[in-house]
C-alpha cells in the first residue's frame, strides 16, 4: 500500500491563481515544500504523490475519457483498438498508459521530455512500456526520429499536457508527423483554449489543423477534466480524429504559427 503524503493547498490566495501557476504544500519530516502543480520533476520524485493530488484530491477523469472516446471514434472504422501501436506523448508517470492497458492496447511508446517522468514509470509501472524515450520533440535529431518511427506508431494520445508549455505545438506536430497517415489521434484540451479570442499558438494550431485536411474528427466532447483546489469544476474538450496526411512547414506557415 503507498504511503499517504500530507497535503495542503492554499486558501486566501489561490483563487487569483492561473491554472498553470497552482500551487500545494508538501508536509514532512524536513519541513514544508512549496511545489507548483506544473512541478512534475519535483512531483513525481515523490511516489503517489501525483496520484494522491490529481486522481485522489482533485478527481482528474481525463486519461479515462480520451481512452474511451478514441475507442468510441475506432469503433466507427473497421480498425480494432486492441491492434494500434501507440505513442504516448508526454506520458508522465505511465498514468495514461495504464489506462489504454486496460481497454486492452498491447503496444505502447512512451515519450516525455524529463528523465524524472521515466524513472517514475520504471518504478511504479515496470514493463507497461515497450519503449520509453526522454526526448525533446522540438529538437528531435534524425536517428532518434527514425528509431521511434521504426516502431510504426498508428495512434498518438497526448493527455493533460497541452496548451500550458508542458508540450509544444512544434512538438505536438513532429510528434503527430511521425503517426503513420491514416492513424488515430487523441487529445484534450482547455476549454478556454478553443474559443477563438485565445490568440495563443497552441490554440490556434489546434482550431487550424481540427478545421484542416490533415485530420478528420470524428468525436469531441466537452467534460469535467478535475476540480480546482477550491472545488471549482475545470472544463475540457476530449478530441479524436483520424490523421489524413503529415503537417507540413508550408501549412504552419501560412498560419503564422511556424516560429
Amino acid at each position: 500500500m503507498l504511503k499517504r503524503h500530507r497535503i495542503q493547498f492554499p486558501k486566501q490566495e489561490a483563487a487569483d491563481l492561473k491554472q498553470d501557476e497552482t500551487y500545494f504544500y508538501l508536509q514532512g519530516s524536513g519541513g514544508q515544500r512549496k511545489i507548483r502543480f506544473h512541478d512534475y520533476d519535483e512531483i513525481y520524485q515523490v511516489q503517489g504523490l501525483y496520484e494522491q493530488i490529481f486522481y485522489d484530491r482533485l478527481k482528474c477523469t481525463s486519461p479515462a475519457k480520451v481512452a474511451t472516446i478514441l475507442e468510441s471514434a475506432i469503433k466507427q472504422s473497421e480498425d480494432n483498438f486492441s491492434e494500434l501501436r501507440v505513442l504516448d506523448l508526454g506520458a508522465g508517470n505511465g498514468m495514461m498508459g495504464e489506462e489504454l492497458k486496460r481497454h486492452g492496447i498491447s503496444r505502447l511508446i512512451g515519450v516525455d521530455i524529463i528523465t524524472e517522468a521515466y524513472e517514475a514509470t520504471i518504478r511504479d509501472r515496470p514493463g507497461l512500456y515497450d519503449a520509453y524515450y526522454v526526448e525533446d520533440f522540438t529538437k528531435l535529431d534524425e536517428d532518434t526520429k527514425e528509431d521511434i518511427a521504426s516502431w510504426q506508431c498508428d495512434c498518438m494520445v497526448t493527455v493533460a499536457a497541452l496548451g500550458f508549455g508542458d508540450i509544444p505545438t512544434k512538438a505536438f506536430i513532429n510528434a503527430f508527423n511521425i503517426i503513420q497517415t491514416e492513424g488515430w489521434i487523441g487529445f484534450n484540451i482547455k476549454e478556454s483554449f478553443f474559443d477563438i479570442s485565445d490568440e495563443s499558438g497552441f490554440s490556434k494550431t489546434i482550431r487550424e489543423l481540427i478545421f484542416s485536411k490533415y485530420l478528420d474528427v470524428y468525436h469531441i466532447e466537452r467534460y469535467r477534466h478535475r476540480l480546482s483546489i477550491e472545488g471549482i469544476p475545470l472544463y475540457y474538450f476530449a478530441i479524436a480524429g483520424r490523421k489524413k496526411a503529415d503537417v507540413p512547414d508550408e501549412f504552419l506557415e501560412s498560419k503564422g504559427l511556424l516560429n
